[in-house]
């Protein structure tokens, strides 16, 4: 299992999960489009790593890196 913090600007992977607990905020990643099965780009990583900037069915979205880390992903090679 990889996270958004294992690719680097430019590479693209699917998401295959979720990890964590929280009914809420998992709502609110897939109400923001990433749901299982969808392609994402990271873009751009901020100097310290925080947030992570990635794309997503077409429109570029800002996370936090504690936010980026529930997401479970499979590189696209």
């Amino acid at each position: 299992m990889e996270r958004l913090k294992d690719l680097k600007p430019g590479e693209s992977a699917v998401v295959t999960g979720y990890s964590g607990n929280d009914p809420v905020y998992l709502n609110k990643l897939l109400t923001m489009g990433l749901t299982k099965g969808t392609e994402i780009k990271l873009m751009k990583v901020a100097p310290l790593g925080d947030p992570v900037e990635i794309m997503v069915r077409g429109y570029n979205l800002s996370l936090r890196k504690m936010e980026a880390d529930i997401l479970e992903i499979r590189r696209k090679v």
